[in-house]
């Protein structure tokens, strides 16, 4: 149950964020609302990237987040995927860090999180994933 409870904790994660770029949450506790202003956030943490490229950074991390977070869901190579969230997970508590500082990343737990997508990483048992109906086919 740690396990599915991890897989579904770090996808929905990724899936809020994603939806929140969109304008789906409330203004009243949207952190960005809608596209523009992810992209000038993602501006803010990622100063050495020429504004012109901002959005192909935006466009990658958003669909990195969709696929990720599905493949998390449906349990199709949980261990790679979550290794794979891990790290860009990481890369975004980096970048919060060395742009705005620490507290952003322990108050919103970014660390946390890449804790947990790496500790799942390790997890080889499996449990409602789609990894099971494919080891079944290979037999």
């Amino acid at each position: 149950m740690i396990k599915i409870f991890l897989r579904l904790a770090i996808a929905t994660g990724f899936l809020s964020a994603v939806a929140d770029r969109f304008g789906f949450w409330n203004k009243d506790v949207s952190a960005w609302g809608n596209w523009d202003n992810f992209l000038e956030y993602t501006a803010v943490l990622n100063p050495l990237i020429p504004v012109d490229f901002i959005p192909i950074v935006g466009a990658t991390a958003t669909i990195a987040e969709i696929v990720f977070a599905l493949c998390l869901i449906i349990g199709y190579k949980t261990e790679l995927f979550a290794k794979f969230s891990g790290y860009l997970i990481l890369l975004f508590a980096l970048a919060m860090t060395f742009t705005s500082g620490i507290k952003g990343a322990f108050d919103y737990s970014v660390f946390t999180a890449v804790a947990a997508a790496f500790a799942l990483s390790t997890m080889k048992a499996k449990s409602f994933e789609f990894d099971i109906v494919l080891m079944k086919n290979k037999l």
